[in-house]
């Protein structure tokens, strides 16, 4: 039977605990350049979390970056944020929260620059206030989210299993994150719904994983626990793959069809999350939370008892079956008595 084919049926016997240390050594690079990036670069967050000023127009003249600058340069705006949109037919302009008459000669400014009327130039504003309180019910959301988590995997399977699983949570957080940040694409409230989506499926893969790995140890008990966990991912591991491949092909469509070829930007944002979350959420569950899981179990004394027992066993099997145990002899101990032994009778001839 070919490889593919063992594969499919949960057939293969790869030691995903085993390999542990090259999966903690991938995951502690993509970990450190995220929380790198996040620290020098940041998130470009959306004018719904900064809160402030966005005008939006079309730009028939061809202005670019350093025209629009320098005429925003009088108003005191030189620190604008300034965007070519759509191979620089468009141009997006983001500020500071600002008055009414201050954001009135902002309009004029950039419709004078970009060659269009004060008409058609689109004004998003947003409060300070207002991107506070975006900020505070994502916080919230994700916050609900992750304790519901921990108390269902804690209810039904076991708590240590749930630390794992939002372990891996975290890990795909950092990580998608430090995309956005590497990346400098916008954070948007539709990127925390997509956020939140990717955790729901990452959580269900690595919840599979924990199901099956349940599964196993009341149906064995002559096995360690590294050996079950390895089983179970093993049995589950193409489940795991044909959903991720289903799920990331029209996410991939989304992301560089609609988004890319398209020039569909305003689906960016979200389909990029979901890309990215879905494909390290996948990683996650296999290299990151089981092998942990396994790892940690193995520590505690029922099965610290039961892998040394399976050793003695192993030990006990591994000799020669024809070889007998040394024996010692078994001699009569002579009795001394203190007279003088007889000597040998002569026979006679």
């Amino acid at each position: 039977m070919s490889w593919f084919g063992r594969l499919y049926r949960g057939e293969t016997s790869y030691d995903f605990v085993g390999a542990r240390r090259t999966f903690l050594v991938i995951s502690s690079v993509l970990l450190a350049i995220s929380l790198l990036s996040l620290a020098v670069r940041g998130l470009n967050l959306s004018l719904d979390f900064r809160g402030g000023v966005a005008v939006e127009t079309e730009n028939p003249a061809g202005a670019d970056v350093g025209d629009v600058r320098n005429a925003l340069e009088p108003l005191g705006l030189s620190d604008a944020r300034i965007q070519l949109l759509a191979d620089g037919q468009a141009l997006r302009v983001q500020t500071e929260a600002l008055g009414p008459e201050q954001a009135d000669e902002l309009v004029r400014t950039v419709a004078e620059v970009a060659g269009t009327d004060v008409t058609e130039v689109s004004v998003d504003e947003v409060g300070p206030t207002f991107g506070a309180q975006i900020t505070e019910r994502a916080v919230l959301a994700l916050g609900v989210f992750l304790g519901a988590a921990i108390l269902f995997i804690w209810w039904r399977l076991e708590w240590k299993m749930a630390l794992c699983g939002i372990a891996a949570l975290f890990h795909d957080l950092i990580i998608t994150f430090g995309i956005y940040s590497i990346t400098g694409f916008e954070v948007t409230p539709a990127t925390i719904i997509a956020l939140l989506t990717i955790l729901g499926y990452s959580l269900y893969d690595t919840v599979v994983v924990f199901d099956k790995v349940q599964e196993n140890i009341e149906a064995s008990d002559r096995a360690t626990f590294t050996d079950i966990v390895n089983k179970s991912m093993n049995q589950v591991l193409m489940r795991s793959v044909n959903t991720s491949l289903t799920s990331l092909l029209p996410v991939g469509s989304l992301l560089f069809v609609g988004s890319f070829l398209l020039g569909a930007r305003t689906l960016l944002e979200f389909a990029l999350a979901l890309f990215v979350g879905i494909a390290v959420g996948t990683y996650s569950s296999i290299a990151v939370a089981s092998p942990l899981l396994a790892v940690w179990k193995e520590r505690e004394e029922e099965w610290t008892r039961n892998r040394r027992r399976l050793a003695r066993v192993s030990e006990d099997a591994a000799e020669p079956a024809g070889r007998a145990k040394p024996v010692a002899p078994t001699t009569r101990p002579r009795t001394v008595t203190g007279a003088t032994p007889r000597p040998p009778k002569k026979r006679r001839r």
